[in-house]
């Protein structure tokens, strides 16, 4: 963990930020729906661990032609029960998964802790860039609904964050990468392609990180910095 009592990046740098659990709650909304699917489906052959396990890879099939998303994912619970219900499928089941999905729109937006408040005394002296994947619509919603908008000077709804996309960022807003940090709660999504750019990256750490974002953290390259944090609120210690 990397503790200093003193800010230990001058002013000017630009900080890409992600959104979904790293400005506000999302997978817990998900994993509820989930939740609810599996005690729905009720399967007397598989565990509700193996039925996750279908889940994951539909989820994954789903991901690849559809992108993410609450369609994509309306589309992989309802996919997913169809190959695992031992009776036959009506339309009244798949409008009560659709329902389980739906209910996840319909919340409110939950900010973490202290991101309001630190996002504002981060914009006073550095560039923040939205950077974000999934559904553009859905996003920028979320966005809009957060109240947080204003403090990003650009907003970036990318459909993958992987290496090629951030370089793509990189030249789009000219970023310099030796002032330049990626901060996120996804291994996957956020640090490793990040690094692998060529940007920093700042990990912060969420219990409930979607289970297909999880992933080895890399070490940083020579000349880069990777830090890791276990609050939003921390980021204010050192930019």
């Amino acid at each position: 963990m990397y503790h200093n009592p003193m800010p230990a990046f001058p002013p000017g740098q630009t900080l890409l930020i992600d959104a979904d659990d790293t400005l506000w709650e999302n997978n817990i909304y998900f994993e509820r729906a989930i939740a609810s699917f599996i005690s729905y489906l009720n399967h007397h052959e598989y565990s509700p661990a193996e039925v996750r396990q279908t889940l994951n890879a539909v989820e994954r099939e789903t991901i690849l032609t559809h992108g993410y998303g609450l369609t994509s994912f309306t589309r992989s619970l309802v996919s997913c029960f169809e190959r695992l219900s031992p009776a036959p499928v009506t339309e009244e089941m798949r409008n009560r998964i659709r329902a389980f999905a739906s209910s996840i729109a319909e919340q409110e937006i939950e900010l973490l802790p202290s991101v309001a408040e630190t996002l504002s005394d981060l914009s006073s002296r550095h560039r923040l860039i939205l950077m974000t994947k999934g559904n553009r619509a859905e996003q920028a919603d979320k966005l809009a609904r957060s109240g947080l908008s204003e403090l990003f000077s650009s907003v970036e709804i990318v459909a993958e964050k992987d290496p090629p996309t951030y370089h793509q960022v990189i030249a789009r807003h000219e970023l310099a990468p030796h002032t330049s940090w990626m901060i996120g709660n996804s291994p996957k999504s956020d640090i490793n392609p990040a690094l692998a750019a060529g940007l920093h990256a700042v990990f912060l750490f969420h219990k409930d990180t979607w289970i297909l974002e999880h992933a080895t953290v890399d070490p940083a390259p020579p000349g880069q910095h990777l830090i890791e944090l276990d609050s939003f609120a921390k980021l204010s210690t050192i930019f």
